[in-house]
């Protein structure tokens, strides 16, 4: 996050990921949430210029989507489809920093970032704590899907 600085309007909405409620429940916490929660008490301590404001009623998860673990890309951003809707916090001309734990294709960033320009944010920026290598998405597209459509897929992310 400390790299907007400069980048991004001093006052900036946090979001974190949204859990389906029922899976929130089972867990106990969301990941996303806590670690947004962390980042914002520390970059309160380091910046204390910007004013970062959790607002993590800005989306919710209307759709219990299954894991994006084992689909391909393609499967990820099918199964996210409509799994998002607006929340109770107004977004509408204020940009927003989205966080989730990992960022593998992007398919629950894409998502989530519809949905809140959808709403009216002016730009939405994504934070998260780690990234998936391409090699690694293609790896993990190798086992799922079968033939000629995961050679073109490794093909893919090599690139």
């Amino acid at each position: 996050i400390e790299m907007l600085e400069g980048e991004a309007c001093p006052e900036v909405l946090v979001v974190a990921v949204p859990l389906f409620p029922a899976k929130e429940r089972q867990r106990g916490y969301n990941q996303a949430v806590l670690l947004s929660n962390a980042a914002v008490a520390e970059l309160k301590q380091s910046r204390p210029t910007w004013k970062l404001l959790q607002a993590h009623g800005a989306i919710r998860r209307v759709k219990d989507t299954r894991s994006q673990f084992e689909l391909t890309p393609k499967g990820r951003r099918r199964n996210l489809q409509g799994a998002f809707a607006a929340g109770i916090t107004a977004v509408a001309g204020r940009e927003v920093i989205l966080v989730d734990d990992i960022y593998t294709t992007g398919a629950t960033a894409r998502e989530c970032a519809r949905v809140l320009r959808r709403e009216g944010a002016s730009k939405v920026w994504v934070a998260t704590v780690s990234r998936a290598q391409p090699e690694m998405v293609a790896a993990w597209d190798a086992k799922v899907r079968s033939g000629a459509e995961s050679n073109e897929n490794l093909t893919r992310c090599k690139q």
